[in-house]
């Protein structure tokens, strides 16, 4: 009888440790490793898009135990109740808080696709419309300017006169090209010049802006082209969600009593 009631105690004994060995991956020196923190490590190899294979399942068991004999050895030498510590750990403290309450916001306040279409739509609207291809040559004086414009009448390059005599950095080294832009995009005295102009003209006049005199060329013109809703659905979304999370960092900051 006695036999018996000794063999079920221990075997009582084992099955009460088996939650606890099922909670661990190890026992360093006597201390238990949680498994909680190789699925965290795993979880953070997770978002990062690598898949956690089996292989990696190993090396992420072994790294958390290498982490836990790190840290035994900087507790016995007393590291972690030095100021240095205590401050770093502080830092460390407050960027896992405000990372994971920016999550919390981004969570419970979500860009819905509404959103996101709206403000496409408004994109759409400011952009659409005809788009220029020209060409500018920028000099100081308009005494330059008309000189241009008689070199050119006269069969001078275009690109060539731009490259040795345009002030305008960008496009002087392209040859004066512009590439294609709406005309809003321009200062009104160089769109409103440059709207006048068929394909392939020439402004005789020096067009006067606050950057100088400009000689326009009318390259081409054609409908906007822009990009359809799907592919630029992503960026709106994460430029709105910027939006929201600095208007609520804002908002916090504005409450705050700072004295």
């Amino acid at each position: 009888m006695k036999k018996h009631l000794v063999a079920a105690l221990a075997a009582a004994a084992v099955c009460a440790t088996l939650p606890a060995f099922a909670q661990n991956i190890a026992i360093v020196n006597g201390q238990a490793v949680p498994k909680a923190r190789a699925d965290a490590l795993a979880a953070q190899v997770a978002r990062s898009g690598r898949p956690v294979t089996p292989e990696m399942a190993g090396q992420i068991r072994e790294e958390v135990i290498a982490r836990e004999i790190f840290v035994q050895e900087a507790q016995r030498r007393g590291i972690d109740a030095g100021d240095e510590y205590k401050s770093q750990m502080e830092l460390a403290r407050q960027t896992i808080l405000i990372r994971e309450l920016f999550a919390d916001v981004q969570k419970k306040e979500p860009v819905t696709d509404e959103e996101v279409k709206a403000e496409y739509d408004k994109f759409v609207a400011a952009n659409s419309g005809k788009e220029y291809r020209a060409r500018h040559i920028l000099v100081p004086t308009e005494a330059e300017a008309k000189a241009i414009v008689a070199n050119l009448k006269k069969g001078g390059k275009f690109d060539e006169i731009a490259k040795k005599q345009s002030k305008d950095p960008g496009s002087g080294a392209n040859g004066g090209d512009l590439d294609w832009a709406t005309a809003d995009n321009y200062v009104p005295e160089f769109s409103s010049a440059m709207i006048k102009l068929t394909k392939g003209q020439l402004t005789e006049t020096p067009v006067k802006t606050q950057f100088g005199f400009h000689v326009i060329r009318l390259d081409d013109t054609r409908e906007a082209k822009l990009p359809p809703f799907e592919q630029v659905k992503p960026q709106i979304s994460q430029q709105l969600q910027q939006q929201k999370l600095t208007k609520f960092q804002d908002a916090l900051r504005s409450k705050a009593k700072v004295e």
